[in-house]
């Protein structure tokens, strides 16, 4: 079993009555996303993705991604949110969170830029690049938002002095719209590989696109493998019965807990690695669900590094919380903990057994004490780190995601509130159509 739930740790707070009264809903939400009748329903091409991706660009990803390889020392993905989140993920989840450190693989650094507006962020990337050949794959639909267009115009610079416009053109990788936007015609018109971000796939769910597969496959990660666990999972999560389906009876269980008023729920790991899947999932799961004054506030930590800050509050604090913890069974790492004769640290008692048990153990314990202090723990047991489980846990969550933001009573696939900030900043930095609205800010600004 690649994926499967653990319910041993929720307490007293989720029973069977409370999953019966609540199934019908959650089958309900898993029909409406399967008859493509609710809303949003035009941003559901990642459903069938798995199965039905365009196999001809596929190809086409992996003879860029080796051309990159052979071709470049450092590797720059510009984009913003869903744009490299899944990648950056992909890669420290299969590879590992220090990848650029590691010096004898071979293949290139991958760095990732215009996701802040930070002078410093980027001053300090373009000092790595300097004396290494570079490529860049900017990633944005339109090519004008703001944070990935800054990046994209110093870094196409960059390209232009360093091998002139015939030379940069060859390593600038478009990733945007298949015909249409800012991005898409520019990238014609100076003969830039492109890539597609498909119109029915919204950013937080295209990590399965060419968005996060050029720059996964640049790291040396096997796509083919990643994919087939998509799949597998696209069939295991199809069946309506949540007694046998483990998505819908996570879907089931956060509901539960939501209106038993646990408005947080907590990713747990218990590897570093996991960390950037973190961040992907809190983007899917807020964005989706965060609207209309409803929603499960995504946080996330990284165990036992965050037992030493934020344990505490876990512990002890306002309960309103509930975990959902990922166990990842092998890691494929033997380490086992030397003898110490002197016992200086008094841990002699550790000592020949394998740190992998030992970071188990403390996940058993942490368990214990957190579910025992009223913070019910939903745990998710994933195989390894491989590429096949990645693909398979990035499926779980996306429908998951969906199907729960029906249940919720909310489209999971827009995102109104988004817009907000953006209009007062272009109205700040006195973007031409903003006048009225810089009007008005600059006299709040100035009460």
């Amino acid at each position: 079993m690649t994926l499967s739930l653990n319910t041993k740790f929720l307490g007293n707070l989720v029973n069977d009555e409370d999953l019966k009264n609540i199934s019908n809903e959650v089958y309900e939400a898993q029909k409406l996303l399967g008859s493509r009748s609710g809303a949003g329903n035009d941003f559901l091409g990642w459903v069938d993705l798995p199965e039905y991706y365009d196999k001809e660009e596929f190809e086409r990803i992996k003879k860029a991604a080796k051309k990159i390889q052979d071709t470049c020392d450092v590797f720059i993905v510009i984009g913003i949110g869903g744009s490299y989140l899944g990648a950056r993920a992909a890669i420290e989840f299969v590879k590992s969170p220090v990848y650029n450190n590691i010096s004898n693989k071979k293949t290139p650094d991958v760095y990732f830029a215009g996701n802040s507006i930070s002078a410093s962020a980027l001053s300090d990337l373009l000092k790595i690049c300097e004396g290494k050949d570079i490529c860049i794959n900017v990633v944005s639909k339109s090519g004008t938002t703001t944070e990935p267009a800054i990046a994209f115009r110093v870094f196409r610079n960059l390209l232009e002095e360093k091998y002139g416009k015939d030379g940069a053109k060859e390593r600038i990788f478009s990733t945007t719209d298949k015909a249409k936007g800012t991005l898409k015609k520019f990238s014609d018109e100076n003969g830039y590989e492109t890539f597609v971000v498909p119109d029915d796939v919204g950013g937080r769910f295209s990590v399965l696109t060419a968005v996060g597969l050029l720059p996964i496959a640049v790291a040396g990660i096997d796509i083919d493998a990643m994919m087939k666990g998509a799949q597998d999972a696209r069939k295991a999560y199809a069946d309506c019965d949540i007694d046998t389906n483990d998505c819908l009876k996570y879907v089931a269980i956060r509901n539960v807990l939501y209106r038993k008023n646990k408005s947080v729920e907590i990713l747990a790991a218990y590897e570093p690695a996991v960390q950037m899947l973190c961040e992907w999932w809190k983007q899917l799961f807020g964005e989706s669900e965060g609207k209309d004054g409803k929603g499960i506030f995504p946080s996330s930590v990284i165990f036992s590094t965050d037992l030493h800050s934020l344990g505490q509050f876990i512990q002890d604090g306002s309960r309103i919380m509930f975990e959902t913890v990922l166990d990842i069974k092998n890691s494929n790492v033997e380490l086992l903990i030397p003898n110490d004769p002197a016992n200086v640290d008094k841990l002699n008692f550790l000592a020949g057994k394998d740190l992998d048990y030992v970071n188990h153990t403390a996940m058993l314990g942490t368990l214990f004490a957190h579910s025992d202090g009223n913070v019910p723990n939903i745990v998710l047991e994933l195989k390894d780190r491989s590429e096949y489980s990645f693909g398979y846990l990035v499926y779980f969550f996306e429908l998951a995601c969906a199907i729960s933001g029906y249940t919720l009573g909310v489209n999971p696939f827009n995102q109104p509130g988004v817009e907000s900030y953006k209009k007062n900043m272009f109205a700040l930095l006195g973007k031409e159509g903003y006048e009225e609205l810089a009007g008005e800010l600059s006299a709040r600004i100035n009460k």
